[in-house]
């Protein structure tokens, strides 16, 4: 809705000093009328005294209007002197209501202040816009495989991401050596513990590991992008601790850096393990099915629900996961996104593994703040 500039507002007295005009009455006849002093009839037609319910009763009796009339010309009058088109408060509730202001001052992203000027200058440095009117150019390619623009959690959760991912460690980025690091990576995955040695291997690789809470509501997992096209970025959010999600979400954006996409626009994965059965993009499909089948072998898996569908008691379960050389929890994983087995069962074996990441990750939320210039 545009704002509309008000005419010119009049204090009351005006429209009292026109009627007794209209009808040739003087102020003292028009106060013995009302059976009020003189006083008060002069002191409202020079805007000194305001209208009261009282007063706006006696005058619409003695002029034939309505107590309202008189009340809302008082109302509109008082607005009239505070009211200003560019007020703080306006600017300060349009911020609140396009960015995640409050959050980001949570956290550390932008500092507080009273002063409006100030939030809008760190907002608008954060998000690399020119004016806060800006939406950040962000887009991505969501599930639908459709170009959209990002929501603003994420969009701030990305940017954040960005920031700090400058200052995380990692050697020369060798697109040849990519292999070694998923063989790498594929031998700690039976272990929750050895999530810990993950930073370090992919840093050795070439590639910057940073983790960024998610902001509320925001349904974030994970992100591939480059700071340059020698400097890929593979950062999570970590938002389900387990130990499933951990590792899928980490070979899914592997497979992003290897394919080198996110280069042009940063690829940002929404509910990562939740889009079988949508109109999926064929990148990120793709990347599911990579990252399930270096997690679990998919032959090995296909022959072991062919054998003991439907019961998977406990004891198949980790019978299989010990040939197979991987976690419980990452066979629970796969047979409870394909729907074999209910959300409920085996939860036992998805083992939390947050804190232990996030002991060697440069990380910036649950409780740790990365340390940097602020945004001014």
């Amino acid at each position: 809705m545009s704002k509309r500039t008000p005419a010119e507002v009049f204090p009351p007295g005006e429209f009292l000093k026109d009627e007794l005009e209209s009808r040739n009455w003087t102020q003292v006849e028009f106060a013995e009328i009302i059976g009020k002093d003189a006083r008060l009839v002069n002191e409202v037609i020079s805007g000194k005294r305001a209208i009261t319910p009282e007063t706006a009763i006696v005058f619409s009796e003695a002029l034939g209007t309505s107590p309202d009339l008189w009340l809302r010309l008082e109302a509109q009058y008082q607005l009239s002197k505070v009211r200003t088109g560019d007020s703080a408060v306006a600017k300060k509730a349009a911020l609140h209501s396009n960015f995640p202001v409050r959050e980001m001052i949570k956290r550390g992203w932008i500092e507080g202040s009273k002063n409006i000027e100030v939030l809008q200058a760190q907002i608008c440095a954060f998000f690399n816009i020119k004016t806060v009117a800006e939406q950040p150019s962000l887009a991505y390619a969501a599930k639908s495989g459709c170009v959209g623009l990002t929501p603003i959690a994420q969009s701030a959760w990305y940017f954040r991401a960005r920031n700090i991912a400058q200052s995380a460690p990692a050697a020369k980025f060798n697109a040849a050596k990519l292999d070694e690091l998923v063989v790498a990576l594929k031998e700690k995955i039976a272990h929750p513990e050895a999530t810990q040695d993950a930073p370090a291997i992919l840093a050795n690789a070439g590639i910057r590991f940073v983790i960024v809470e998610a902001l509320p509501g925001s349904k974030i997992d994970g992100a591939c992008f480059w700071l340059n096209k020698s400097s890929p970025v593979v950062a999570m959010s970590m938002r389900f601790d387990r130990i499933d999600n951990f590792w899928h979400t980490l070979f899914h954006e592997i497979d992003h850096v290897a394919h080198r996409e996110g280069m042009d626009a940063p690829i940002l994965d929404v509910d990562i393990q939740s889009i079988e059965g949508t109109q999926a993009s064929e990148i990120e499909v793709r990347a599911n099915e990579v990252a399930a089948s270096r997690l679990v072998d998919p032959s090995e898996l296909e022959g072991f629900i062919a054998r003991v569908n439907p019961i998977f008691s406990d004891d198949q379960i980790l019978g299989f996961s010990r040939r197979i050389g991987s976690h419980p929890g990452l066979v629970v994983g796969q047979l409870q996104n394909r729907g074999l087995i209910p959300w409920s069962y085996h939860r036992k074996h998805l083992v939390k593994v947050r804190e232990i990441v996030l002991a060697n990750a440069l990380t910036d939320g649950f409780g740790r703040r990365v340390l940097e210039q602020q945004y001014v």
